[in-house]
């Protein structure tokens, strides 16, 4: 299956793009996703990240869809 996979502030500069596309097996587990991304992309582990699916924050738990949204981004703080 195929999902998305966004970048937005830092992890865009880490990863050199704003937007991928990654094939997944069926029955995927967004944690495992996000260990992939994170394995190819290595430069992302240096940022304390925050994951979504389809615009709702992600605890890993959620079993991916074909054609699923994932959002990789680092917490912003507000002064």
């Amino acid at each position: 299956m195929k999902v998305q996979v966004l970048f937005f502030g830092a992890t865009a500069d880490a990863v050199g793009k704003r937007e991928i596309e990654i094939d997944l097996a069926e029955h995927t587990k967004t944690a495992q996703a996000f260990e992939n991304v994170i394995r190819d992309f290595p430069r992302l582990a240096e940022h304390k990240l925050l994951f979504a699916v389809n615009q709702e924050y992600a605890n890993g738990d959620e079993l991916l869809q074909n054609g699923d949204e994932l959002a990789v981004f680092t917490a912003v703080s507000g002064g």
